[in-house]
């Protein structure tokens, strides 16, 4: 029984048209490949632009982690010294007060403990962030002298 769709060959109409289809993707696919008879490099202005928008965007990045990490740092030393200063107010200023302090207050004198170290470990951190955040800014800078900086108005 033969399909009613179906040519000489076997092929059905679907199959057929799946063919043409798959031999015009294969021309344009090795068309693409061929080298272009008419090559023209870009002009020199937009190169630069490019270039320069390039060190913009990497400059853009290092200047946000810089004022995130320089942000935080802020934030994180305002409550390191509040922990500190809640810390001293738990401890007492008694000569023996280590000696007959409950054990609630012995507690909390450890979470501060823990709290501070925490922060001041992350501050420590940050301060080093930022120096590498700098450093990086500045180096980046001297690798493309030709790059001005743009100075936005606040």
């Amino acid at each position: 029984m033969s399909n009613p769709g179906a040519d000489d060959r076997g092929w059905d109409r679907a199959g057929f048209m799946f063919q043409l289809f798959l031999r015009a993707r294969a021309r344009g696919f090795l068309k693409g490949r061929r080298p272009k008879q008419n090559f023209q490099a870009r002009s020199v202005e937009r190169d630069a632009a490019t270039d320069r928008s390039r060190i913009a965007s990497i400059l853009d990045a290092i200047d946000r982690a810089l004022i995130d990490a320089e942000q935080e740092q802020s934030g994180l030393s305002r409550r390191v010294e509040d922990v500190l200063a809640r810390a001293a107010v738990t401890v007492g200023n008694a000569t023996d007060e280590y000696v007959q302090r409950d054990a609630q207050a012995s507690h909390h004198q450890d979470l501060f403990d823990t709290e501070i170290a925490n922060g001041q470990r992350r501050l420590k951190d940050l301060a080093e962030a930022i120096t590498h955040f700098r450093f990086l800014k500045a180096a980046t800078l001297s690798r493309f002298p030709d790059h001005r900086p743009e100075i936005t108005g606040g």
